[in-house]
């Protein structure tokens, strides 16, 4: 038989037979794959909750005859308290696993997106940092990391540098004013935007409220499906109005 052990974390779960649950994980070395937890949802259960969405763990798996692995023994790695005592700070970590979950990788390891999904969790536990734009920040790194990130230094269309007064998630960034479509951006949106791809996010999610944080929220939520071609669910319930259109 097969056997696998690695660092996950739970993208997701459903119900199989009368006492079995199947997870869905994105793994450090072999990407996304599902697992099946024999008699979890028994009181008696050794596995006990320790496959919840948004669990980081570690997991020693066996390749049954089928596509899934068979959960063998799983442990934490971080019990993200601070994360799951906030409602908050839940409905953006299942906003972010939504989005990985939505990856078409199965069996594919990318480790970049496995350390970005973690250091995103941990952020989400860490009570210095203000939830409402992780999310957010996740999307827009996300892109990057598969080579999408959005242009938001110049016109995406015809290349000039400003002033920049729009943003469309369809042709990949921020207009002028003789190209504009999409929605329209605020300088205070786009200064944050440019804020947490240049390096200073840390200083961003350490802020209370900062301006233009809901257009941002708003425009990443926008790109990252428009990324992925279709609405994702827990990414809209963390989305404020949207933004007023380009030509309003």
């Amino acid at each position: 038989m097969k056997e696998l052990q690695d660092d996950a974390v739970v993208l997701r779960t459903y119900k199989s037979g009368e006492s079995d649950r199947i997870a869905v994980l994105w793994t450090r070395s072999h990407g996304k794959v599902r697992v099946l937890a024999k008699g979890i949802r028994k009181t008696t259960s050794r596995l006990g909750g320790n496959l919840e969405p948004l669990a980081y763990v570690n997991i020693n798996l066996v390749k049954s005859r089928g596509d899934l692995y068979i959960v063998r023994q799983v442990q934490h790695r971080e019990r993200l308290t601070t994360l799951r005592s906030s409602y908050a700070r839940i409905n953006a970590g299942y906003a972010i696993v939504e989005v990985v979950d939505a990856i078409p990788s199965d069996d594919v390891a990318d480790e970049g997106i496995f350390d970005l999904l973690t250091r995103v969790l941990l952020t989400l536990d860490n009570e210095s940092f203000e939830p409402a734009l992780v999310p957010a920040a996740f999307f827009f790194k996300l892109l990057a990391h598969d080579g999408s990130e959005p242009v938001v230094d110049s016109c995406v269309n015809c290349g000039r540098e400003g002033p920049l007064v729009a943003f469309d998630a369809a042709v990949g960034g921020t207009l002028c004013a003789e190209c504009r479509s999409g929605s329209s951006i605020s300088p205070e949106a786009l200064a944050l935007v440019r804020r947490i791809l240049g390096g200073e996010l840390a200083g961003v999610l350490k802020e209370s409220e900062p301006a233009g944080a809901g257009e941002v929220m708003t425009l990443a939520h926008d790109s990252i499906e428009q990324h992925f071609g279709r609405r994702l669910r827990a990414v809209r319930s963390t989305a404020p109005l949207s933004p007023l259109p380009a030509d309003h």
